[in-house]
């Protein structure tokens, strides 16, 4: 084998999620009840563009989360074991080579070809003056920069739509010849449905969603091989790079730590509800006291603690990003059980009001268990606040990532996040010139992933509502 795969703890989370999704999805293939309400959301044409994005992302998450090591060089000597390097990468890395191994002294623009400070050079007379030195990576195939960039811009943005539109020709063909096969009607018919959004899926809107990513994702695979089409940070490291890296760790964060809180808040919720006396009042001062201790304190205290034990046992860890992915996993365990009050107070709410519902008493008049009732009658109908919380939380979360970042609690230095691009950038800002591009790079990829979260997340409310759904 020529590397040593790498299995780190929030990498197996991760498939045995999306195993859990793959399960869940084929169990409602046999739910008429579960069905019907994603029915609605396969005829949305918002829920479709949003799932393109949103499965962007995941694609990109996915492909950060395989990870392994590569074999150290042979030096001639016999070694009865294969020896490997203490860096873990991942498929995505291997992708990126580019972007990953050219690194520059320090801060270039986007597009630029020379650094963005000046430094001193001495002419050949002796006197020194300060210039702007060329980039060793970025523009580095330009004679004169300053005339010719625009017009090598231009010209390789125009090979990346032609190659773009290509692409998306050819998944379109093939999208349409397995849906006129299925529908067992011509190819042209099809394609003409497709045309007028005359099918039930809106596959005219998902693949204008998909002609916009694969454009975007070819132009900047094209331009990255010859620009930092993002610029580099003080390091001179790649900021696009940066960017792809720091999905993985704010899907990490949204989605695992959604994980751990929703048992908490969805289970004592609506038993606070639903039994009231007794196990309402321990609920409630279960969650009362939680939500009187600061939460940056407990969280500071948690993972404090860990880093101390982290420092305490480097034995355990064979490289570093074993111990960054131990924090980050630890930090979505205490940002979930830290995290959970608020929707719990949600829920037990909406189950007092539902608890007096006529089916409800119905039910427990013909002798109902009291758990059935709550999988059967109760469960459905807060669904779609336990959708909307778990939307907003993983908005709150991937913002609370960056705050922790800065009081120097969050998830490790050395693991590449947006909260970490926002605090690296926090004191570029004050820079005159003004180095904006760090910022700017987290905030685009952070506003795409949240938005269409947001618009995703909505049509599946809407749906699952079933007071919208008898409207």
């Amino acid at each position: 084998m020529h590397f040593l795969p790498v299995v780190l703890p929030t990498d197996a989370l991760i498939f045995l999620l999306l195993v859990t999704v793959v399960g869940f999805a084929l169990y409602v293939r046999g739910k008429e009840h579960l069905r019907a309400p994603w029915r609605e959301v396969k005829r949305s044409r918002m829920a479709a563009a949003a799932l393109v994005v949103l499965l962007t992302y995941v694609l990109i998450g996915l492909l950060d989360s395989l990870h392994f090591r590569l074999p150290l060089p042979d030096n001639g000597a016999a070694k009865a074991e294969k020896e490997y390097s203490v860096e873990v990468l991942s498929l995505l890395d291997v992708i990126a080579t580019p972007l990953r191994v050219r690194v520059e002294k320090t801060y270039s623009a986007p597009f630029a070809a020379h650094l963005y400070t000046r430094e001193a050079d001495e002419r050949a007379d002796g006197t020194e003056v300060r210039v702007f030195p060329r980039l060793k990576h970025g523009g580095r195939h330009l004679q004169d920069p300053d005339n010719e960039r625009a017009a090598d811009i231009l010209a390789a943005s125009a090979r990346a739509v032609a190659i773009s539109v290509l692409i998306w020709v050819g998944v379109c063909a093939a999208l349409t010849a397995a849906l006129a096969w299925r529908e067992r009607i011509s190819f042209k018919a099809m394609a003409r449905r497709i045309l007028r959004g005359e099918t039930e899926t809106p596959w005219r809107i998902t693949l204008a969603t998909l002609l916009v990513i694969l454009t975007f994702a070819v132009w900047a695979a094209l331009l990255s091989l010859k620009y930092h089409i993002l610029g580099t940070d003080k390091v001179g490291q790649d900021v696009f790079y940066q960017a792809l890296k720091s999905i993985r760790t704010g899907l990490v964060i949204g989605t695992l730590t959604t994980l751990v809180m929703l048992p908490f808040a969805v289970l004592l919720g609506i038993m606070a509800g639903y039994f009231r006396g007794v196990a309402d009042d321990i609920i409630q001062y279960v969650y009362t006291t939680l939500s009187s201790i600061p939460g940056v304190l407990l969280i500071a205290a948690a993972i404090l603690s860990l880093q101390v034990y982290i420092t305490n046992h480097p034995e355990q860890f064979d490289t570093l990003a074993e111990r960054a992915d131990l924090r980050l996993l630890f930090l979505c365990i205490i940002l979930g059980i830290t995290g959970w009050a608020g929707l719990c107070r949600l829920l037990r709410g909406e189950a007092l009001k539902l608890r007096e519902m006529e089916y409800i008493q119905a039910a427990q008049a013909f002798g109902v268990g009291h758990f059935k009732i709550i999988w059967r009658h109760i469960l459905p109908n807060v669904m779609h606040i336990v959708l909307i919380s778990v939307v907003l939380d993983f908005s709150g979360l991937v913002l609370a990532e960056a705050v922790l970042s800065y009081v120097g609690v969050g998830v490790d230095p050395s693991t590449l996040s947006w909260g970490n691009m926002i605090n690296g950038a926090r004191m570029e800002m004050a820079r005159d010139p003004m180095v904006w591009w760090s910022l700017c790079a987290a905030f685009m990829f952070m506003f795409t992933l949240v938005l269409a979260a947001n618009l995703f997340s909505d049509v599946v409310r809407d749906a699952f509502d079933p007071r919208l759904r008898k409207q």
